[in-house]
């Protein structure tokens, strides 16, 4: 599932490709994404010109003029961008793999710049929502989510207020999307390890200054991951020549059995499972 920095990369490959171009066309190959899309789809966002692409947590949001489309991308969700005059593909992040089968194709929008927007999701886990711009502050998906951990207010008071008398594992509290959203399993193992506190500590026992760090190198990672263009599923270069590159940087992730990449630390990486996600990290120097 793609994390905040892929999303995040999505977001900004869109923007410079499609920002302020009008939907002219679409064609629905499937409606029956995780939830079906109406038959009134199409016709509501004909004409519609899209004015800003923004992010929230692991959504994307095109907002137009009097519509909000919120778009999640699940499990396997891609959005792909076409050219009409020659049928190129555009991959508008790196982590997507090479094998990407066009009967997966459940969406398509075409746009007055030449270009065509494709959803493409093996699982159908995604789903596109379409709302009034004036119900933006109700949509339920949003109101939900906890801040963003980029943001300012992602900080020590924060995290001592809301973790007051809680007795949840650090691991489990920062998966937890109403507590900071965006923040899937491949970051979490990374920014604890490089805090060196253990995935199974009580969240009400750390230091302040473990908090401080914690939140430090949660926010390193995430930009680090972006300028690297997030975490590739496998290798390969898209049209540009350019592939997700964060992955060569991980620590711990899925390096089971590997010696731990601390030079004054002789551990080996271990896997365990907390809430049915695997879990990595090293015993000897996250405690």
């Amino acid at each position: 599932m793609p994390e905040l920095p892929e999303v995040e990369v999505v977001r900004r490959s869109l923007f410079q490709m499609i920002n302020k171009a009008k939907i002219i066309a679409i064609k629905i190959n499937n409606r029956n994404l995780r939830y079906k899309i109406p038959k009134t789809f199409c016709k509501s966002l004909i004409n519609e010109k899209i004015l800003k692409i923004s992010r929230r947590s692991k959504y994307l949001i095109f907002h137009l003029k009097k519509k909000i489309l919120l778009i999640h991308l699940g499990m396997s969700g891609k959005l792909l961008l076409l050219r009409n005059r020659d049928n190129a593909i555009f991959k508008t992040s790196f982590y997507y793999d090479t094998n990407i089968k066009s009967k997966h194709n459940h969406i398509y929008i075409k746009l007055n710049n030449g270009l065509v927007i494709v959803y493409n999701d093996v699982r159908r886990f995604g789903f596109f929502k379409l709302y009034k711009t004036v119900q933006f502050k109700h949509i339920t998906f949003l109101k939900k989510l906890g801040i963003e951990p980029l943001s300012k207010i992602f900080n020590v008071h924060y995290f001592e207020k809301l973790v007051q008398n809680r007795k949840k594992n650090i691991k489990n509290l920062l998966m937890d999307q109403t507590f900071v959203s965006g923040l899937g399993n491949i970051y979490v193992n990374e920014a604890l390890f490089l805090s060196k506190i253990a995935p199974i500590r009580s969240c009400n026992n750390l230091s302040k200054n473990e908090k401080k760090n914690l939140i430090l190198n949660i926010k390193k990672i995430l930009k680090f991951a972006i300028s690297k263009g997030g975490s590739s599923v496998k290798d390969f270069k898209d049209t540009l020549g350019e592939s997700g590159k964060f992955q060569q940087f991980f620590r711990v992730y899925d390096k089971k059995n590997k010696k731990c990449s601390r030079i004054s630390c002789k551990g080996r990486i271990k896997k365990i499972i907390i809430s049915n996600r695997s879990t990595f990290y090293c015993p000897s120097c996250q405690i």
